[in-house]
């Protein structure tokens, strides 16, 4: 069950959804990716789309308010979920209400194939980390609080660089104070990292040779702390630090190589490899959490139809149709197309059509 109330452009809505295939169909703009969004941010406790939380509340309006109802191994979950212009957001597992929340994180995991995750391959190396730091967010509680620790230090080590900038003076002892932090939750974060990605990697190259057969391609994690250590490689670039008035050197510089044959995807892949390449990615992120969790994760898939051809299309229904993906979401803006692909594999599903916000089941 869903529940939305003045979020995004849904004045109100509530629909119990089945626990198989839902495919949300309506025209372009009419809400469907924001259904998908509710779904994103209850379980995650953020939207995928809108940076701030002020950017989901309906126009005209100064608060909204989200409810799911979650069906989990140990028993059904009622999570809620409340934002108001200028006040703290709330987050409530039943009747408890989170006090921090990244304890919300990876219990109600999710992934989400979108449109957009072509930035996977086409911008740099930030989109990339924070596709793989949501993954391990999700599986490991010790990492979310290391990153979130990281990222703390890291912005008031660069205030501190500025200060000394403004100041025209310099304090070793202070910025050793902050270097000590980084490294100790910076190392943390780089060893779980390298871990992963060789758990991952291999999970990636078997879905991608189930989407496109003989072609080999790969994931690779690179750090500077490969080469140096922590401590030594901040010791080594404080002078360009001093000069630049940021931290230069660290695991917010890592990045993860998307390789395809011998060379670079974004260079040498064409789009529809690239997508391939991206399908495959979530795949086997859902695969791994599946396997961390002990039961599938909701999948989304938002408007992937109108991305892929027809042979890439029919492997993706292959896995549908073994019931290996668990709960599905599918927005289509062409009814009779998604229709005629599941009547093709012979599975049945739930269909809501989606109108300016307004959800109704769908009259075939």
């Amino acid at each position: 069950m869903l529940q939305l109330i003045n979020f995004k452009n849904y004045a109100e809505a509530r629909v119990n959804f089945s626990s198989k295939i839902n495919v949300l169909v309506g025209k372009n703009g009419s809400g469907k990716t924001n259904l998908l969004d509710a779904i994103h941010y209850l379980a995650l406790t953020k939207s995928a789309v809108s940076g701030l939380d002020n950017y989901c509340i309906r126009h005209g309006e100064q608060q909204f308010f989200l409810r799911g109802v979650f069906d989990l191994p140990d028993g059904r979950k009622e999570i809620t979920s409340a934002f108001q212009v200028g006040s703290k957001k709330i987050f409530k597992d039943g009747f408890k209400e989170y006090q921090k929340l990244s304890d919300h994180v990876g219990r109600y995991p999710v992934v989400l194939i979108a449109p957009d995750d072509t930035d996977l391959v086409k911008e740099g190396s930030e989109s990339r980390r924070k596709f793989f730091d949501s993954i391990i967010s999700q599986l490991d509680r010790r990492y979310l609080e290391a990153l979130i620790q990281y990222n703390q230090v890291l912005r008031q080590r660069n205030g501190l660089l500025k200060m000394f900038s403004d100041s025209n003076n310099f304090d070793p002892a202070a910025l050793e104070t902050y270097d000590d932090m980084l490294v100790n939750a910076g190392n943390l974060v780089f060893e779980r990292r390298k871990v992963f990605v060789k758990e991952y990697a291999p999970v990636f190259q078997k879905f991608y040779n189930v989407i496109v057969a003989d072609e080999e391609a790969a994931v690779f994690y690179n750090s500077e702390l490969s080469g140096v250590s922590f401590k030594d490689g901040l010791r080594q670039s404080r002078s360009r630090d001093l000069f630049l008035q940021r931290t230069s050197f660290g695991i917010h510089k890592d990045d993860y190589v998307f390789t395809l044959g011998p060379g670079d995807l974004k260079r040498l892949g064409s789009q529809g490899q690239q997508k391939s390449f991206i399908i495959a990615l979530k795949l086997a992120q859902f695969e791994v959490i599946k396997q961390h969790k002990g039961f599938k994760p909701i999948l989304l898939l938002d408007d992937i139809f109108d991305k892929l051809d027809d042979f890439r299309i029919e492997r993706l229904l292959e896995l549908i149709k073994n019931d290996e993906l668990g709960q599905l979401f599918i927005t289509d803006a062409r009814p009779d197309r998604t229709a005629a692909l599941l009547k093709h594999i012979n599975v049945a599903s739930s269909v809501f059509n989606v109108a300016e916000g307004i959800l109704q089941p769908y009259e075939r």
